[in-house]
């Protein structure tokens, strides 16, 4: 098969799929005998991505695959289509993401001694109904502690392709350190840091939906929302 209708075929594919496609999986869409090389499945994204260039939307590899997405610079134009407010996360939600990020595989328990405060329930709940967080095994201790740990979905959420990518943690300062770092799409409230008496499983600042990942061309999500310090030293 002529390399522009192996470019022709990927490009209908990723704009179709609602989730992004693998190499392998771009692969499956030919026949067995028009199944391009390798290197030819390669060029053809290369191409696509050079065809961007000077467009509104993007190909970037995340975790799961290739897809299409919103560009950042345009993004706030184009997130006007969506009535959804933006979701809003507590500060102790953030800090907790960011530890189970960097720390991972971490108890709860672990968790609650760094922070000094205990873990919303509702925190983690919400992390696992993002499928941003999961349970990646337990601990050999008594009761079998569950081993928290992040997801393929988080990385595809903020456009990593690995864990590797993350920020290290000398890069990470504050929130407006990390607003910069990652030009977030959005401006997230965060609400100041609780004492141990004042946090509770209300402790999630009014989440609300946001734009749904099945539209073949979804903006960039908001990148990573860190805690404020690094999970060596957050209060």
């Amino acid at each position: 098969m002529e390399s522009p209708q192996i470019k022709r075929i990927i490009e209908a594919a990723l704009l179709a799929a609602s989730h992004p496609l693998t190499l392998p999986q771009l692969a499956a869409l030919f026949d067995e005998f028009d199944m391009p090389a390798p290197d030819q499945l390669a060029g053809a994204i290369e191409a696509l991505q050079a065809d961007c260039a000077e467009r509104g939307v993007e190909l970037v590899e995340v975790a799961s695959g290739y897809r299409y997405q919103v560009r950042q610079d345009v993004h706030a134009h184009v997130g006007k289509l969506w009535a959804e407010r933006p979701s809003r996360y507590s500060r102790a939600l953030l800090e907790t993401l960011a530890l189970i990020a960097y720390r991972q595989p971490i108890t709860r328990a672990e968790i609650e001694s760094i922070r000094g405060v205990a873990v919303s329930t509702n925190i983690v709940r919400t992390l696992e109904e993002r499928d941003w967080v999961r349970v990646v095994g337990h601990r050999d201790l008594p009761g079998k502690p569950a081993l928290l740990g992040t997801t393929r979905q988080f990385l595809d959420y903020f456009k990593l392709k690995s864990l590797d990518e993350l920020p290290t943690l000398s890069e990470i300062h504050d929130l407006e350190e990390v607003e910069r770092q990652f030009a977030f799409d959005e401006a997230i409230p965060v609400a100041p840091l609780v004492s141990p008496a004042d946090e509770s499983d209300d402790d999630l600042a009014g989440t609300s939906t946001h734009t749904p990942d099945s539209s073949p061309l979804h903006p960039a999500e908001s990148e990573l929302e860190q805690a404020t310090e690094p999970p060596e030293t957050a209060a």
